[in-house]
């Protein structure tokens, strides 16, 4: 074969070595950054169909409560008919109930959640107002049981099957199963009132006693947030223990730690700077979630703590019930939950090159 016909069965393009090189290496990152648009565009696409699923549902949900909001009003005063109908017109509950949800839809999309009956105020005000005391709550319980949760699993598993490992899971398991309200309580009733020889060495409720400045007010918030923080992370911290210890069990058998091993690294080393990073995948959607339930807060620990926050509001307003306070509510737990899930599949591919193509 001569010379000049090789060129001839040669693709365009790869008879210079010096051009080939680099289209050669854009067309996969290219493709790449294609697959991972695409993967963005549907992931916030189903966001915000959840969202829009969470808004229509908010608002017929919470119709289905039982009270009648004019008579909490009135106080259960006796009123006229005129009165009455002033009360419905002025909170827009004399409209066709297609009406109120299609002016629903259209305020919430401008980010107005309407008028608290009970209060008399903006319902976003109501919930920027308590925002920070639930943040406090249950982002420091957050903090304290993720931690926990990823060292405790971390240790079960490279120690699967000893006694460490067996009290460590069963020690989760139970404080998981157990009611946060009424593990709540139990620890009211011993730490706060004091049983027996036990004094009471916490306060029963709220978020502070009132009366303090400065770093001893720091202190004071400090000394009520002990007990509700106490029960978040005793019954949190077993499900991220659980999640961490079995990634961690799935990938101890993989070829690339017995290497590791045989190169001579300890086990603390192949534990922590091996297995654990590539372990922690299903750990980082577990942390995602719980940092939109942070944001939703915990109904019924606030509840029995009376907390100021989100959940004790939501629970006030359902008394009511107080509609567009809980239906603003209700919209902000559910979109946290959401936004935090979506976040999560987001830096899936940054974490892991497989997800996404």
């Amino acid at each position: 074969m001569t010379a000049e016909a090789t060129p001839a069965l040669v693709e365009p393009g790869a008879a210079d070595p010096g051009r080939a090189g680099p289209a050669a290496g854009r067309g996969p990152r290219a493709g790449t950054a294609a697959a991972y648009l695409r993967y963005v565009a549907g992931k916030l696409a189903g966001a915000a169909v959840s969202l829009l699923a969470v808004l229509v549902t908010s608002f017929f949900l919470f119709r289905l409560i039982p009270g009648d909001p004019v008579k909490f009003m009135t106080g259960g005063r006796p009123v006229s008919a005129e009165q009455i109908a002033v009360y419905r017109r002025e909170f827009g509950l004399d409209l066709p109930m297609w009406r109120q949800f299609t002016d629903y839809c259209g305020k919430a999309l401008t980010g107005d959640l309407g008028t608290s009956y009970q209060f008399r105020a903006p319902v976003i005000d109501k919930i920027t107002e308590a925002l920070p005391n639930t943040l406090l709550l249950t982002g420091t319980a957050f903090v304290l049981y993720t931690a926990l949760g990823v060292v405790l699993g971390t240790r079960s598993a490279w120690r699967n099957g000893r006694l460490g490992d067996r009290l460590n899971t069963g020690l989760a398991l139970t404080l998981y199963s157990i009611p946060s309200f009424w593990l709540g309580l139990l620890l009211i009733i011993v730490l706060s009132v004091g049983v027996g020889p036990v004094p009471g060495l916490f306060p029963t409720g709220g978020m502070e006693s009132g009366g303090e400045e400065g770093f001893a007010y720091v202190l004071d918030v400090a000394h009520h947030l002990v007990l509700p923080v106490l029960t978040l992370v005793a019954v949190e911290y077993g499900q991220t223990l659980l999640v961490t210890r079995s990634a961690l069990l799935d990938e101890m058998g993989s070829d690339y730690l017995t290497t590791a091993r045989a190169k001579g690294l300890r086990d603390d080393l192949v534990r922590r700077r091996h297995a654990v990073p590539n372990a922690l995948l299903p750990t980082v959607t577990l942390i995602f979630v719980n940092l939109g339930r942070t944001v939703a807060g915990v109904i019924l620990v606030e509840t029995v703590f009376s907390w100021p926050g989100l959940g004790g509001l939501f629970y006030q307003a359902l008394s009511v019930p107080d509609l567009p306070l809980v239906q603003g509510l209700f919209f902000v737990f559910a979109s946290a939950v959401i936004v935090m899930n979506t976040l999560a599949d987001l830096l899936y591919p940054l974490l892991d090159p497989r997800v996404g193509r």
